[in-house]
Order: structure tokens, then sequence, then C-alpha cells
């Protein structure tokens, strides 16, 4: 037989895409329940739900149907929800003293949770942007956002949220030496078990507006940005610095925020240091996503794993999203 190598190809890597089991045997990256981070938004008073407009499917919750809906995370097999409260504007104030009051929503809702949902971690996010009237992530003077006094105001909050119960901290402020504070105070106070998740690399980015809407805290910010202490989504090397900077403070897990739009951070990440890497898929690219879901234009499944994929192929131990219910269900 007269083969002619130079019309036909010797390797053809077709082969190993021609059915769905070898597909499914040659997969490179594969994304489980496991993976999954539900962020979650809870509200003041009972048996209420109140959608998010700007953010298709997601609702806020009063603390009594968020226990359900916990309890349903915690079926499909998700591991852990990250809670981000939606504080009435009268109890907002320049100093943000409600962030640390052992009795704060948050508070409450971790302690039910925890007595009544067993087997699923609870994070609590660390920062003072829901607390405060002006909508920043700290203090602030004659316009400039004071870094080591919001740190002061960090560690009391972070503590409270310890003694409610939550398991994971995840300071998300991006003041500098935050989690050696954090991480001082909670191991002075007797929280040595309680981890820290820094937000490592966040970015001032423009895909976070939607979630501002959820907790209430956009129109507080107004016209402002926060481009002093969130990153330049124009650096790569200087998230290499802060997370170098925040596992020498005792970070336990390291946060790149948003994800889709920084892979390369994701894995650079990765690629550097050993430790977990989460990616926070933010309500920006979550809503784009199921508003063009909604319109018709793409299938919301298929774009919705695929993104996810992405993440687990960049690197990322964990991903933080708010179809992480959809996707448990999807994936069983």
């Amino acid at each position: 037989m007269n083969t002619v190598y130079s019309k036909y190809p010797e390797c053809r890597m077709r082969r190993g895409r021609s059915s769905e089991w070898v597909r499914s045997m040659l997969s490179e990256n594969i994304l489980t329940v496991n993976d999954l981070v539900w962020p979650v938004f809870v509200k003041e008073g009972t048996n209420n739900s109140e959608p998010v407009k700007s953010m298709p499917d997601v609702n806020r919750l009063t603390i009594d149907l968020l226990v359900d809906k916990v309890k349903e995370a915690r079926d499909l097999g998700i591991p852990a929800i990250a809670i981000f409260p939606v504080v009435d504007q009268n109890i907002k104030t320049l100093l943000g003293e409600e962030s640390y009051n052992r009795n704060n929503l948050i508070c409450r809702a971790v302690e039910e949770i925890k007595s009544k949902v067993d087997g699923i971690g609870v994070i609590c996010d660390v920062a003072l942007d829901p607390y405060v009237v002006h909508g920043q992530d700290g203090l602030v003077k004659d316009g400039k956002i004071l870094n080591d006094e919001t740190i002061e105001i960090l560690c009391k909050q972070a503590l409270v949220q310890a003694e409610a119960g939550c398991d994971i901290v995840a300071p998300s402020d991006m003041m500098d030496g935050r989690v050696g504070a954090i991480r001082a105070a909670l191991d002075n106070s007797g929280f040595e078990d309680v981890s820290i998740m820094s937000y490592a690399a966040k970015y001032a980015s423009s895909f976070y507006g939607p979630f501002r809407d959820a907790v209430g805290s956009s129109a507080n910010l107004g016209k402002s940005d926060k481009k002093t202490y969130q990153m330049d989504p124009a650096n790569a090397s200087e998230a290499i610095r802060e997370v170098a900077m925040d596992i020498n403070e005792g970070a336990d897990f390291v946060m790149v925020k948003p994800a889709l739009p920084y892979l390369d951070i994701v894995a650079n990440i990765t690629k550097k240091f050993s430790i977990p890497t989460f990616a926070y898929q933010v309500s920006g690219e979550y809503a784009m996503i199921k508003s063009a879901e909604g319109n018709g234009w793409v299938n919301g499944n298929d774009i919705m794993m695929e993104s996810l994929l992405s993440l687990k192929r960049a690197g990322a131990s964990g991903i933080f999203t708010y179809g992480a219910l959809e996707i448990a269900k999807q994936i069983g």
C-alpha cells in the first residue's frame, strides 16, 4: 500500500475527541461541586425574599429563609457559603461601628446557620463598605482612606464574626498589613483555628456594580472610586507582591477578584505559590451571562460551565459564584 505521508497526517488529534467517553477520559481539568463557594446576601426581617434586579435569580434573604437555602446548598454538596449583609441605611455611620456590633446582622445569621445546619463552612467578609455612609472599604478623613485606623476596626469586626462561629474571615478591604493584624487579634483571643482568606489581588474593577446594588453601598459610594487601595487592572507583577505579603502575614488562602478577566493573575499566583488560590466570579461577570441568557443570545448553562472550567484550568482551588446552586444541580 502506497501511503502518501505528505498528504495525510501521521498524528490525528481528532481521535481523542471522537466520542463523549474518550473526551471524558482525556479531560485535563474537571469542575466538581467541591470547587464551589456560594455567595449569599442576608437582610433584616422574617420570611422575605427580595430579588436583586441587576443579578437575575439572586435574592436578598432574611435569616430564616437563608437557613433553608444553606441547607439546600449543603445537601447538594457545596462545601461553603460566603455571607454579605444588607445593612439598613439608618445604622450606617462614618466610623462603621455596626461592623463590630456583636449582635449585628452577620453575627446573628452565622449563629443561626451554625446552630441549624451541619457540614457546611461559613465565610464572612471583613470590610467596612456595607457599614459606612460613604461606601468605602475604610475610614475616611479629608478625602483620604486611612489605612492603619481602618485595620483597628477590621480586627474588631473579625473578632465578633469569629465569636459568632465563622469558620473563615475574608478581609476584602485591601488595606496594607491587615492580614497580620487580624491574625494576631484572632490568635490573642483564642481563635487560632479560624482561617483567613485574603482578597490578596482585588482589582479596582468596573465588574462590581451589581454587587454594590445588592448590598446597598452603590448609592453611598456615588461617583467615588476605590483606586487608592484596590489594584490597577493594568498590573500583574504587583499581584505577586500582594500575595507574598499576605502569605507572610499569615493568610491561609488567597483570592483573585474578579475572575475571568484576570485568568493570567490566577495562573501566575498558582504557579508561584503553594497556597490555595480562589477566584471570585463577581456580580458583573455573573450578570452578563444571565442577562445574555435571558435575551436568548447564549446558552447560559454552557457559558457558565465554560467560564468556571477556565478558572480551574488556570489553577483555581475554588470558585465563588452566584450560580453555585444551579451548577451543583447540573454537575451532581
